[in-house]
């Protein structure tokens, strides 16, 4: 199973190393791949450890929309992603 983290603050900028830090505390949950994204205005972060079981190759996360405006981590596959994908690929 995959780890997380999540950190948000109103009032003060997050130090990227500790988003870093709490991530590398999770590889256990996730061996594979460590990743953090840190909002541009340093008020919220997010941390990704992965444990690659389906699709090793795209399975990087933090995950951002094309224009980098949304950002998300979750936690495990995505089921019925095979017949999702076909769905999204006729929609164009």
């Amino acid at each position: 199973m995959c780890g997380i983290v999540a950190i948000h603050s109103p009032t003060k900028r997050i130090d990227s190393g500790s988003i870093a830090a709490s991530v590398s505390e999770l590889i256990a949950r996730g061996p594979d791949e460590q990743n953090s994204w840190l909002s541009a205005d340093g008020k919220t972060g997010l941390g990704h450890a992965r444990l690659s079981i389906i699709d090793l190759n795209t399975g990087t996360q933090p995950i951002s929309t094309d224009d980098g405006h949304l950002h998300i981590v979750h936690n495990g596959e995505f089921y019925d992603y095979e017949r999702i994908t076909l769905e999204l690929k006729q929609r164009g």
